[in-house]
């Protein structure tokens, strides 16, 4: 019935999420409310875990993408759950360090880090740095001199695969911010260049190819590709790569046009060409990491907004607004990203209405969806934008100057705090 097995309809015909009654959260906490599943973000963490263990003889490592979503409590639950994190900025480091996250299961990634970040992760001993261009290895060679220290890197290597999803978020092919393209040979030069200095220890390579990918095919692909050029290395320079991060990029369900393939299989066709390309090239095989994020937030989370005003537009449309919008969920606004609604408080009640979804904003263009079917649905009644616990919180802003909504965690039958609500002293806090 809903694109998340978390979700559910109680007695009252409400909707829960991990048992609870979602209008129960919206009275306790207010709107608008994000609310993430514990249990759920655990279960989609240890099926990653499995699923590479099995696949790989124990020898890999499921890093957390924590763009998505992060917070302390999160990096909290990676901990506990063995799991390693991908982190793209300072902040990300620092949340990670405030927790006591073990820094040799880190990566850091990001095209254009500041020479303050890469001190830092040098700082942090961070496990692995995932340089982006020949001018950041340069100038993490340079601090890592300063240091006497010796940095631990991983290359981000376009594969030039095409992901055939929406063209914000492809990050495989040629035409892109990210990493070193294979066809020009400018991979290879700095491969060449990495493994004569002196102050840099070249552990992998890195590609990730996009985002929201349901078909198998370009991920085994880019894996192909990747494993050509660890031989390639190999037989033309004398060295070996040790590790092969594959990235993430596996979608999910946001509503029921989605169809995504169990991460099982994923893990099992990838695997299967890795170790044929290592058979047939006589290489050893690589330690690999995978990168999950959308996979495992998204689903775990879920966002809940109080209906204002609804104007129905004879032969034209219905706006039914809500207390949030583009400041808590841009998704829509940026990508036109589709989403399941729910009314929270008729969840049992088949969809009879057909509505555009508009947030308060003063921005014509704060809409969380068009043309969505909902239920019957009126002025203060509970909406439920579901599969929302990835890049939602994480993108979020004080546009309009609009306090950020809290996020709480559920478990157990019971509800928590992670993230406190912004108040409007903190919305004019850092104001000289």
């Amino acid at each position: 019935m809903f694109v998340s097995k978390n979700l559910s309809v109680n007695e009252k015909g409400h909707l829960t999420i991990g048992g609870l009654d979602t209008a129960d959260l919206a009275q306790k906490y207010g709107t608008p409310l994000y609310v993430m599943d514990e249990d759920l973000l655990r279960e989609n963490c240890r099926s990653f875990k499995q699923s590479i263990d099995r696949c790989y003889g124990g020898k890999g490592l499921v890093c957390y993408a924590s763009k998505v979503f992060c917070c302390k409590e999160m990096y909290r639950i990676m901990m506990s759950e063995d799991m390693g994190l991908d982190v793209v900025s300072a902040g990300e480091l620092y949340t990670a360090a405030s927790v006591g996250f073990p820094m040799e299961k880190v990566c850091f990634h990001g095209n254009n880090k500041t020479d303050e970040e890469l001190s830092m992760a040098l700082e942090q001993n961070v496990g692995r740095i995932v340089v982006d261009n020949i001018f950041e290895l340069e100038r993490l060679n340079r601090l890592a001199c300063e240091r006497g220290a010796k940095a631990n890197i991983m290359f981000r290597i376009k594969p030039g695969i095409d992901a055939h999803t929406h063209d914000f978020v492809r990050t495989g092919q040629i035409d892109s911010k990210f990493g070193f393209a294979l066809e020009t040979g400018e991979a290879f030069e700095a491969v060449k260049k990495a493994i004569s200095l002196e102050h840099i220890e070249l552990l992998g390579l890195h590609c990730h190819i996009g985002s929201q990918i349901f078909d198998i095919d370009p991920f085994v692909l880019a894996a192909e590709v990747m494993m050509n050029f660890i031989a390639r290395i190999r037989d033309e320079l004398g060295y070996e790569i040790k590790e092969l991060d594959l990235g993430g990029g596996f979608g999910i369900k946001y509503t029921d046009a989605d169809s995504p393939v169990p991460y099982d299989s994923y893990m099992e066709k990838v695997s299967e060409k890795v170790k044929a390309v290592c058979a047939e090239k006589n290489l050893n095989l690589p330690f690999i990491l995978i990168e999950p994020g959308r996979s495992i937030a998204g689903p775990a989370g879920i966002t809940l907004y109080t209906v204002g005003g609804i104007k129905h537009i004879p032969n034209i449309r219905t706006y039914i607004s809500v207390d949030g919008g583009m400041g808590d969920n841009p998704r829509y606004a940026l990508y036109k990203s589709k989403y399941d609604f729910v009314n929270a408080l008729r969840a049992s009640e088949p969809k009879s209405e057909t509505v555009t979804v508009a947030g308060k904003c003063c921005e014509s263009g704060d809409l969380l969806g068009e043309g969505a079917p909902i239920q019957q649905t009126e002025e203060g009644d509970i909406i439920a934008v579901l599969a929302t616990g990835a890049y939602n919180y994480s993108m979020s802003s004080n546009y309009n100057r609009i306090p950020k909504p809290p996020v709480v965690m559920v478990k157990d039958g019971t509800s928590r705090v992670i993230v406190k609500r912004e108040t409007l002293e903190d919305i004019v806090r850092n104001d000289i």
